[in-house]
């Protein structure tokens, strides 16, 4: 079976408010825009499918045309919108062991070339990442590893507030909670981008209004 990983994107833009409770208290994201991915960043072993909203490593290297935005050494694939403003999106996770994924944000400048940390999400000073697998959760940014507790659930969801330098994760079930926060400043356009392990799939939510 060649299929180890599967992405589904299933994200469209809301034009109301959205509702989620945090802990007994209510927060109110507004969704920017309808994220869709950077065809020309996608890994040469990573096959999309379904109108390219499943994507899914491969033992077959496909025929992506020569672009200098893809990722040649890392299974990633960046997402096309920037993210300026406030934005919320959701997703779930499956890994196996001690594999996972990478949910992360990114500067588009971030390198797509060698096997280094630089072009890993969240190991370089261009990217922010939070990686889960079924036994450990882990923040990353700079090459620096912030251990987290476990995370029992596998639907995250992620919080962008480019202008206020906030980077939130969040556990998801009938209420969220805090995964980890990051107070920063962000200096350039973020975009969404995922990382795989094997046997680790993501599916990235439709938020209904």
């Amino acid at each position: 079976m060649n299929e180890l990983i599967v992405l589904s994107l299933c994200i469209r833009a809301l034009h109301r408010q959205q509702w989620r409770t945090v802990r007994g208290s209510s927060l109110k994201f507004k969704d920017s825009h309808l994220l869709t991915l950077d065809l020309n960043s996608v890994h040469n072993l990573l096959h999309l499918s379904e109108g390219n909203t499943v994507i899914t490593v491969t033992k077959i290297r496909q025929r992506y045309p020569n672009h200098p935005d893809r990722f040649e050494s890392w299974w990633e694939a960046l997402c096309r919108e920037s993210v300026t403003g406030r934005c919320y999106w959701e997703l779930e996770w499956t890994g196996d062991g001690r594999l996972g994924v990478d949910i992360a944000v990114t500067y588009k400048s971030i390198k797509r070339k060698g096997d280094g940390p630089e072009s890993a999400a969240g190991r370089n000073d261009q990217s922010w990442s939070l990686f889960c697998s079924p036994f450990c959760c882990s923040f990353w940014h700079n090459n620096i590893e912030t251990k987290l507790p476990a995370v029992s659930s596998r639907r995250i969801g992620v919080y962008v507030d480019h202008s206020a330098g906030v980077l939130s994760f969040y556990s998801v079930s009938d209420t969220m909670s805090l995964i980890h926060r990051v107070q920063t400043t962000f200096t350039q356009p973020l975009y969404a981008v995922f990382g795989f392990d094997s046997n680790s799939s993501v599916k990235l939510c439709c938020l209904t209004n």
